[in-house]
């Protein structure tokens, strides 16, 4: 058959090179979100994948609410073969899934069924598996709960962060996004259904997520910084024990890479300021390399401890 007709759903930045990777080869629109009113002056503000569309001259469609009928009406009338949905950011109905004759599918930045839902990236990292990848599928009303054409996997690297491993997969998927659509179009595409016992479900990270747990052992805690960098970010508290401001709290934010020492002590205990400071965890202990103060900047632990009252004996969160 010709190539099929394609529409791509997407909003976020991380469907912006499978977006690309479209264009010349079917691809008749893009549904976006609405643009939203950004930074202090409350700007209007597209969504950067409608710049590049528009760029292009591939139409754009920016539903307020992507059940509404008009909009359903109006994407059928476009005839699309296929619709490829990724971090679009919207409710669908199954109106709407049953438009394309070939396929609605997804691209999932997780390994089904084992993580559904928005934090995925940042899910496989805390857990500490070794290995993550994407899952291509196809949408139903439930969610992340489609049948599976195929899943793509790739190492998750010792000292990874969550930043980091976004950018992989978000490199990765426009060659994923095409060899499903091969598959598609050719008719050979599998569908495996999802083993329902294995599927655990991630909600979207808050910033109080990012708030340290020092009774969890440390390779955990390691694990979780690195995870959770950039969004939402780790953190603790501590109190200052002398100056002017003494008993006030103030936040203590942690970067990567921090590293798991073999000491004890109660957990949030500050065990050692000698080249960084050192937490005590549930199990083993936290060096500390890179933090930054509230209303500073960011620095290494040894410049940190140079100018803080933070001492051995002193409690943290």
């Amino acid at each position: 058959m010709s190539a099929p007709r394609i529409v791509f759903m997407g909003t976020g930045d991380i469907a912006i090179p499978s977006f690309e990777c479209l264009l010349g080869k079917g691809l008749v629109a893009l549904v976006t979100q609405p643009d939203k009113p950004v930074g202090r002056k409350q700007v209007l503000t597209p969504p950067k994948i409608k710049q590049l569309a528009i760029e292009h001259g591939i139409p754009v469609m920016q539903p307020e609410n992507a059940r509404d009928k008009s909009f359903v009406a109006e994407l059928s009338e476009l005839k699309p073969d296929i619709i490829v949905v990724m971090a679009y950011g919207q409710i669908l109905n199954q109106k709407l899934l049953d438009i394309p004759p070939l396929a609605f599918i997804n691209l999932h930045a997780s390994l089904l069924p084992k993580y559904r839902g928005a934090a995925c990236i940042q899910a496989a990292i805390d857990a500490g598996d070794t290995t993550t990848g994407i899952t291509v599928m196809h949408v139903v009303k439930a969610l992340d709960a489609g049948d599976i054409i195929f899943t793509k996997e790739i190492p998750i690297g010792k000292y990874e962060t969550g930043g980091e491993l976004h950018d992989r997969i978000t490199e990765m998927s426009p060659e994923v996004l095409l060899e499903a659509i091969e598959l598609l179009a050719s008719g050979n595409a599998p569908r495996i259904p999802q083993d329902e016992s294995q599927m655990s479900y991630i909600p979207k990270l808050m910033r109080s997520d990012g708030e340290i747990d020092w009774s969890l052992p440390a390779d955990h805690i390691e694990r979780r910084i690195r995870a959770y960098d950039p969004w939402p970010g780790t953190s603790t508290t501590f109190t200052e024990t002398t100056g002017r401001h003494k008993g006030r709290k103030k936040r203590l934010k942690i970067f990567p890479q921090t590293e798991v020492v073999e000491q004890s002590g109660k957990p949030g205990e500050v065990i050692s300021v000698d080249s960084c400071m050192v937490v005590a965890c549930g199990e083993n202990a936290l060096a500390i390399n890179e933090l930054q103060p509230d209303g500073s900047r960011r620095m290494t632990s040894a410049e940190f401890l140079l100018s803080s009252p933070v001492s051995v004996g002193d409690q943290l969160g």
